[in-house]
């Protein structure tokens, strides 16, 4: 028996468990409080809309395509996929580049956890990051199965916290879609129309799932499952930009007043619903936190090998202390650089995808 007559029931399992790891690794502190999803699609008004639609599918397609690049190559490591795309002069500067960012990432993931506990929970910023650090340390000490099951797990609570506050703030607007604009910032998104700012959006969510999409994919039964991973996990990905984009619409007159945006839909809702979601941001900033440094560990030492225990802690140590920059802070200066970087990759396996049709290669197996 299959699903859509392309993959077998018995095979659902782990294609659920791709796109459930793949969502819980490009949704972040800055998606989960819709910090990402307000200065990237909100601030420009009504036609965020469109903007997240367009995003969408691009993600949709990047997400498929890093999945199967994964599997055709059987990575190892995401600079595998890097030196097949790009070869090997250019592979290692786009190495190089996007070794930065995932970095940079957890570091800004550091810097959530620490807003998230003080806003929700009133402890100190330095406390609430060094939590997060200290479980980041004890997952990464696991096998890769355990750290993708890890990352999966909290996917479907948050997906249903994030239905339940976008629909009743859709439902019960503070002001109606045509007074959205008055409210609106533009000069707080990227520089660019709104247009750019989704297609540069869509660059930064492939350049932050890559390293780890490829490495799932790589160790997919088949080509197929990879793909439906990819699928299944861009599709998510696009439902939660959807509705939170919305859900922040409802309420654009305030969601610019704080740093925590989708806390305080949910806090207007009701006060167990705000600390519902405050639980699942926390998780999923550990997600990200875990997707990101451990794509970046395994690209310059092998887990469980010497140099990979001595670089954890260090790595670790050194993301708490920049992390004291400020979370909204890194977020409007990271990620839309990354998001370049990642319009990079999406070129590159658009060319790769071209090319194998173009041949008629037949799908590997």
């Amino acid at each position: 028996m299959k699903i859509y007559g392309v993959v077998k029931v018995s095979n659902v399992k782990q294609v659920l468990k791709i796109g459930f790891a793949y969502t819980g690794v490009v949704v972040g502190a800055g998606f989960s409080t819709g910090q990402e999803i307000l200065q990237f699609f909100t601030n420009n008004g009504a036609v965020s809309i469109f903007a997240v639609l367009l995003s969408g599918l691009l993600v949709l397609f990047t997400g498929k395509w890093t999945a199967d690049v994964g599997f055709d190559i059987k990575a190892e490591s995401y600079i595998d996929s890097l030196l097949n795309m790009f070869g090997k002069t250019f592979g290692r500067i786009i190495d190089v580049v996007l070794s930065f960012f995932l970095y940079g990432v957890a570091v800004i993931m550091f810097a959530g956890a620490g807003s998230t506990f003080y806003e929700s929970f009133g402890v100190s910023p330095w406390i609430g990051s060094l939590i997060l650090i200290l479980a980041v340390f004890i997952t990464l000490n696991l096998d890769f199965d355990r750290i993708v099951l890890a990352l999966g797990a909290i996917t479907p609570y948050l997906l249903a916290i994030v239905v339940i506050i976008a629909i009743v703030n859709f439902l019960n607007p503070s002001l109606p879609l045509s007074e959205v604009d008055q409210y609106a910032n533009p000069e707080a998104t990227p520089p660019g129309p709104w247009w750019w700012n989704a297609v540069t959006y869509s660059g930064f969510t492939i350049a932050v799932a890559f390293s780890f999409l490829t490495m799932m994919g790589s160790r997919s039964d088949s080509r197929k499952v990879a793909g439906w991973g990819g699928i299944i996990g861009s599709i998510i990905i696009i439902l939660l930009m959807f509705l939170i984009n919305n859900g922040l619409m409802a309420q654009m007159d305030e969601v610019n007043t704080v740093e925590l945006p989708m806390l305080l839909l949910a806090n207007e809702i009701h006060p167990v619903l705000g600390l519902l979601l405050s639980v699942a941001m926390l998780l999923v900033i550990y997600n990200t936190a875990v997707g990101m440094l451990y794509p970046f560990l395994n690209r310059f030492s092998h887990p469980g090998s010497r140099r990979y225990k001595i670089m954890l802690p260090v790595s670790l140590v050194i993301g708490y202390i920049l992390s004291f920059v400020g979370f909204a802070d890194l977020v409007g200066t990271i990620y839309p650089v990354m998001g370049y970087v990642g319009l990079i990759l999406g070129v590159a396996m658009l060319m790769k995808w071209l090319k194998l049709v173009s041949t008629k290669k037949s799908p590997q197996r």
